[in-house]
């Protein structure tokens, strides 16, 4: 890698338009997770019959609970892509907050809100 201090503001509007990206993908993922749990669809077990009541409860549970847990994911998600705008429009993006190293692009188009290098976050285990 060269000895640039900061990516380009050609190479941040990349970045920006590829996190805008993904933001939207996560957002809506995540309010398909918000539907789940709250009931929104019409699939749940009002809609079967007695005999698989107690079977289709048990599942629902199981499956609001997994959807719970994944919403609080994607949230988390969600608020390190906005992070990582907003550091794109401090001219931060890109940069290791241990080593102060450019980012490898390759790292940053597979991990878009990644604050570490590959070398610092193998320091980390």
């Amino acid at each position: 890698m060269t000895d640039k201090k900061r990516y380009s503001d050609i190479e941040l509007e990349e970045f920006k338009l590829l996190i805008i990206e993904k933001i939207n993908k996560a957002r809506d993922d995540y309010n398909l997770l918000k539907s789940i749990i709250s009931h929104e669809s019409s699939n749940d077990t009002e809609d079967t019959s007695p005999t698989f009541k107690v079977l289709e409860e048990g599942a629902a549970t199981l499956s609001k609970e997994e959807a719970g847990k994944l919403a609080q994911r994607q949230y988390k998600f969600l608020q390190h892509l906005e992070a990582a705008l907003i550091r794109i429009e401090n001219k931060t993006y890109g940069i290791c907050r241990e080593t102060g190293k450019l980012i490898g692009k390759e790292r940053l188009r597979a991990v878009p809100h990644a604050t570490l290098c590959i070398e610092a976050k193998q320091n980390q285990r």
